[in-house]
Parts: structure tokens; sequence; C-alpha cells
């Protein structure tokens, strides 16, 4: 039940970014990328460090996501981004989750 949702003041790069980002991250968690959902938002007010400069917040969402790759996970996405969104590294932000099974439901059920 991967969730990567992004929310940029910058458009994608082109047709194909969303369906690169969901093989990336099916790739990256190693989990089935049928159960992966990327969400995407362009919202043009949006300001980091006062700029409104390319910028992007991501939130990372998977059932046991593991605290200890988080690191790499960030420099992951950070460069999928880059590529994706043409937004540097430095004016990302990412949340990482990790959810308790009974806490996210899919198919009319929960995990």
């Amino acid at each position: 039940m991967p969730v990567l949702s992004i929310e940029s003041n910058q458009p994608l790069a082109n047709d194909a970014s969303l369906a690169t980002i969901s093989k990336h991250v099916a790739g990256m968690l190693g989990k089935p990328e049928n159960y992966v959902m990327i969400r995407y938002s362009q919202n043009p007010d949006m300001l980091f460090a006062g700029s409104g400069e390319p910028l992007a917040y991501l939130e990372l969402k998977s059932l046991g996501l593991p605290e200890s790759k988080t690191a790499g996970f960030s420099a992951a996405l950070a460069k999928l981004v880059a590529d994706e969104l043409r937004v540097s590294p430095s004016r990302v932000y990412i949340e990482f989750a990790s959810p308790e099974r009974h806490m996210f439901g899919w198919n009319g059920a929960t995990f």
C-alpha cells in the first residue's frame, strides 16, 4: 500500500513522469507496483525559505516502512524529484510514515 504524495509548485517534466515515479517507488520499497499509489498536486502558492523557487513536499506512507532505510529513501526520492520536477534536493522536504495495518484501508477492509 505504498502511497507517495507530491505537492510542488512545478509541473511534471513529461506525461510519463507519474509512471516513472510509480515504478521507482515500487522498486525502491521492493513492493508490487499494483499496490503503489502516486498522488501529485501542482500548487503555485508555495514558498520555502521565503522563496517561490522550485520546491516540493513529499509524503511517503508504507506498511512496514523500515526506519533504518529512510536516509537512503530520502536520497533516492530527492534525485527522482530533481529528474521529474526539476527541483533541487535542497528544496525538498519528505515526511515518512508507517501506519499500523489496521489503520489503513483498501478494498473495503484493512490490511
